[in-house]
């Protein structure tokens, strides 16, 4: 599992508000606990249907995908001044050492979930800072989102954080997605 992108041809379908049913605002926001200021990443930020909800509240935030083509669509949708564009696997961002204070993803762990790439955001996270991780279920029915067999479990993904020096501070399954929170 992991390791494929979302087909930019069908890149529309990441602007669909019915996208708030799975996440809205308000969660991601209450979840992310942004401290004024904060230096905030989110992974596999399509075409920024998240990323500019989240702008808002931080000081920076960094659009990472590792396809260009996301990140051309998302100019032309409009970004906010704060918002810097970064293309690059999540197993290898660009960024110092401990530089974030806050990473996360939106329906995108399941593309990018390795060793690599949690290893990668122990160390651009800085201690005490949080990632969090909403993503599809491999519990789900599969109605929506990709195919079950693509997905991982909530206890996949609190394991695997744990694995890579994390700990959680809440893992919620539910019908269709799961939502993890993780500290460094």
């Amino acid at each position: 599992m992991g390791f494929h992108t979302f087909d930019v041809d069908r890149a529309d379908a990441l602007e669909d508000p019915g996208r708030y049913r799975f996440c809205s605002r308000e969660e991601l926001v209450a979840a992310l606990d942004i401290g004024d200021g904060a230096v905030v990443a989110d992974i596999g930020s399509g075409t920024g249907f998240y990323t500019n909800e989240i702008a808002p509240f931080a000081g920076r935030v960094y659009a990472v995908d590792v396809q260009s083509e996301m990140h051309e669509l998302h100019r032309k949708k409009g970004a906010p001044e704060n918002v810097e564009f970064v293309a690059a696997e999540a197993s290898a961002m660009p960024f110092d050492d401990d530089e974030l204070d806050v990473a996360f993803s939106t329906m995108t762990y399941h593309e990018f979930a390795s060793d690599a790439s949690l290893e990668e955001l122990a160390r651009v996270v800085q201690p005490g800072g949080r990632v969090v991780t909403l993503d599809w279920s491999a519990n789900g029915t599969g109605d929506d989102g990709p195919p079950v067999d693509e997905r991982f479990a909530l206890a996949d993904c609190v394991d695997a954080f744990e694995s890579a020096g994390f700990r959680t501070v809440d893992a919620t399954g539910r019908k269709e997605t799961f939502v993890h929170t993780a500290r460094r």
